[in-house]
């Protein structure tokens, strides 16, 4: 009879948890938003040893492998992701500046496309894909003008936000998880007060089956 309470008790600690974590991420994203060149450094520091720890990942897992097709492909692709991430961990501001350079290209040719195509073929969704090519060309002047300054913040903006919206998804999961999770436990509580005596091999239920 204790199962489902404790598992009840356990979810509601899970979501509990998750909703914890959303908080931080949410408390670290904000701090990101009014540190923007402390966030930049973090999170090139951060790329820079998940491509390390990547590349010695696949290492090993290539030498587990040696004598197939796979091994010298692996000990690239490893080797390469090593490079990359001890030049990352290195030169965090040099990336920076170059990451921020391919993200100002990108949002320039992105919007690009998106107004040509949207002139081009005036679809039912015309307006708000004219809004959004808009967006990106302007996005993309507004970083390449400022560049290599705009490498101080645009993508540690990006990574806060990444953190903030995250945050706010795990609250809102944590808390539709709790809210759940009470509601059933609720039900069950009710339930099983609604069933006591009803049993008919107990006294008391034969004598309520008499009557």
């Amino acid at each position: 009879m204790d199962g489902p309470e404790h598992e009840g008790r356990k979810l509601h600690r899970s979501f509990s948890g998750l909703a914890l974590l959303g908080i931080l991420l949410v408390v670290a994203g904000l701090v990101g938003l009014v540190y923007t060149g402390v966030a930049t450094l973090t999170s090139m520091i951060l790329f820079g040893w998940l491509l390390l720890v990547g590349g010695l990942v696949g290492l090993l897992h290539a030498i587990q492998s040696r004598g197939t097709s796979y091994f010298w492909l692996g000990v690239v692709v490893a080797a390469l992701n090593i490079a990359a991430g001890l030049v990352v961990i290195r030169h965090p501001h040099g990336t920076a500046e170059a990451l921020t350079m391919f993200a100002a290209l990108l949002f320039l040719t992105g919007g690009v496309f998106r107004l040509v195509g949207s002139v081009v073929v005036r679809g039912p969704q015309f307006g708000w894909t004219l809004l959004q090519g808009a967006f990106g060309l302007l996005l993309g002047l507004l970083v390449l003008f400022d560049w290599p300054h705009s490498s101080l913040y645009v993508l540690g903006c990006f990574f806060s936000l990444a953190l903030l919206f995250d945050g706010l998804g795990l609250i809102a999961f944590g808390i539709g998880g709790r809210r759940i999770v009470s509601m059933v436990s609720e039900q069950m509580t009710s339930g099983a007060d609604k069933g006591e005596g009803t049993d008919p091999l107990t006294p008391e239920g034969q004598k309520r089956s008499e009557n």
